[in-house]
């Protein structure tokens, strides 16, 4: 079996789906288990949906309404007939949104946001299925939430491993043997029949779940750019694909904040030693980029790593004391309740300094609790800019017009929280 994941940008518009359709032509006769993404923007488009809904402004209807309109859209280029079956099992998928919208907000933002956001895939993967099978491709829809149990950690779903073995052994595995299987990326189950999310770009890790689960040999992920690069084209134009990449490696660069892969992608594969390709649909002859337990091979070149939208929260005592064990233990502990995640921290005798994604939703409530016990500072609007195997030209070049606000040097990684002047 391979498994092969396709995300957004890959079927933002009808081309996008024939090309897909071409791809899959190359390993006809082969077991393949197609893992794909909501349609190119759909999920933030859905994530507008449920910030609307809660903040009761009065437009969740008709956001929800143009992401409905898009998709029949498309729908309509892709498959004219309109009395096709997929049209009436995307209106009912869509209305159970809109049942969600009829009622005040009575769950948790996070419950809601995973019940919402959700849709994305099931629709995305509905209407590829059906292009696929009208295009002569035969095509089993499986719905990935009857075989990924995850807790009940909404937006954040972790995987219960043996029961999803177990379900993806038994379901999954046995429809691959008869021809090509397409699931949903992102998405998990719980014992109740909820939806969850596994985090933001999770299709990969969906990918490599299931890779895991049913002893795959490959994993194959089709982007918009040649393989990994060593810097993301929207912030450097210089960047350049590496041919080649340990487990190891990948995981350093995904654990500070490399986006071309879901940082917990790597893992699984290399706990079974199953190698990930990374490849252009774009140009599905060339060779992308190769992901093994091999060290020996790993490029040197510098990597940079770019996050945005970053918050430095500077805290320190109201009283006497030092910043020691037991004040850093309340702070984890108030991070943890929160779920605030740290991307970088430094601690002195009376302070303790940490960079974080600006997720409001989380960081405000989490600052409102740790005020009432410590003194805080907070510098919003920074970046984290993280450069492995770094050389001093290189740190020049990154930091020219950016302020430094905190620094951290390892013998192979450098960290740096900026603020662009």
């Amino acid at each position: 079996m391979k498994v092969f994941k396709f995300g957004g940008a890959s079927i933002k518009d009808a081309e996008g789906f024939r090309n897909v359709l071409s791809i899959l032509k190359k390993f006809s006769g082969q077991e393949i288990v197609l893992v794909v993404s909501a349609l190119g923007k759909t999920t933030n488009a859905l994530e507008e949906v449920v910030h609307s809904y809660f903040e009761r402004n009065g437009n969740a209807n008709q956001l929800l309404n143009e992401v409905r309109e898009k998709h029949f859209d498309l729908l309509s280029k892709l498959i004219p007939d309109s009395s096709h079956k997929v049209y009436e099992e995307l209106n009912n998928t869509f209305i159970e949104v809109d049942w969600i919208l009829e009622d005040e907000p009575s769950e948790s933002f996070d419950y809601i946001y995973d019940q919402i956001v959700s849709i994305g895939e099931m629709v995305s993967t509905k209407m590829l299925a059906a292009f696929l099978n009208e295009s002569g491709m035969k095509t089993k829809w499986r719905d990935v939430r009857d075989f990924i149990r995850t807790d009940n950690t909404y937006r954040e779903g972790k995987v219960d491993w043996k029961i999803t073995e177990k379900k993806i052994q038994a379901q999954l595995v046995p429809a691959s043997k008869n021809g090509l299987v397409l699931t949903q990326g992102f998405i998990g189950g719980t014992s109740e029949n909820f939806s969850t999310t596994l985090g933001r770009e999770g299709s990969d890790y969906t990918a490599a779940v299931i890779a895991y689960c049913a002893g795959a040999e490959s994993v194959t992920i089709w982007k918009d750019v040649p393989g990994v690069l060593n810097a993301d084209p929207r912030y450097f134009s210089d960047a350049k694909k590496i041919d080649h990449l340990s487990f190891k490696e990948t995981i350093e660069m995904t654990f500070y904040g490399a986006t071309v892969i879901h940082p917990k992608t790597i893992k699984p594969l290399q706990n079974k030693n199953i190698p990930l390709h990374v490849k252009s649909f774009l140009n599905a002859e060339a060779s992308g980029t190769v992901i093994d337990s091999d060290m020996n091979d790993d490029a040197r070149t510098p990597v940079l790593v770019l996050k945005p939208e970053q918050i430095l929260i500077s805290v320190s005592p109201k009283d006497f004391s030092f910043m020691a064990e037991e004040q850093l233990a309340k702070i984890f502990g108030m991070m943890a309740k929160h779920r605030v995640k740290f991307n970088m921290m430094q601690n002195a005798a009376i302070s303790f300094s940490f960079c974080a994604d600006d997720a409001k939703e989380r960081v405000n409530p989490f600052l409102e609790e740790l005020s009432n016990e410590y003194k805080v500072l907070v510098n919003e609007g920074l970046e984290l800019l993280t450069i492995r195997h770094y050389d001093e030209q290189t740190v020049q070049t990154q930091t020219q017009r950016r302020e430094i606000l905190l620094e951290q040097k390892t013998r192979n990684t450098i960290q740096l929280v900026v603020r662009r002047f």
